[in-house]
């Protein structure tokens, strides 16, 4: 084997490597059904843009379809079991609290560095009567095109380098 061989093996197992999804956190799916409605996504783990310790963490500007919200990003906070669980929907635009539930805590870890856990879980109006459903679910992960493109750089050449002839010096 020459140099120019070892080269070749090299680079196609760099991009082989290069070509490798990068492992993110799973992207979860929120849905709330009852009295009011709302769906939106986020990662297992979030850096909480506000967070009381011991108490609760909120998250900023979160993109979703919000009933009676004034646009597609509001403030969500969610409460640890002392406080009485659940999650408060904020529209910040509107300056107007949209949802505030009790139920049982939606994470776990700190609130400095929660992790949502999956599942359905039964909420309850905040000082009222309305129940609602929030069903946790981890949504199925599709490659990015750039993830798929080097890929296939690395899957050709690496074809292309065990393909390739070996030239005679004298021809």
């Amino acid at each position: 084997m020459n140099i120019k061989s070892i080269v070749n093996y090299m680079c196609a197992a760099i991009l082989a490597l290069l070509s490798a999804a990068a492992t993110a956190s799973p992207l979860y799916k929120f849905e709330l059904s009852g009295s009011y409605t709302a769906t939106w996504e986020m990662t297992m783990t979030v850096a909480p843009n506000d967070s009381f310790a011991s108490q609760q963490f909120t998250i900023w500007n979160v993109v979703g379809a919000f009933e009676n919200a004034s646009t597609s990003k509001v403030d969500l906070t969610f409460f640890n079991s002392a406080e009485g669980g659940g999650l408060n929907i904020y529209d910040f635009a509107a300056n107007v609290n949209l949802l505030s539930t009790d139920g049982p805590q939606l994470y776990t870890g700190t609130e400095g560095s929660p992790v949502f856990t999956t599942g359905t879980f039964a909420l309850t109006q905040f000082q009222g009567i309305g129940q609602y459903a929030l069903v946790v679910s981890e949504v199925a992960s599709v490659p990015e095109p750039a993830s798929l493109s080097l890929m296939l750089c690395g899957l050709l050449g690496a074809a292309g380098a065990s393909c390739r002839k070996r030239r005679d010096p004298m021809a």
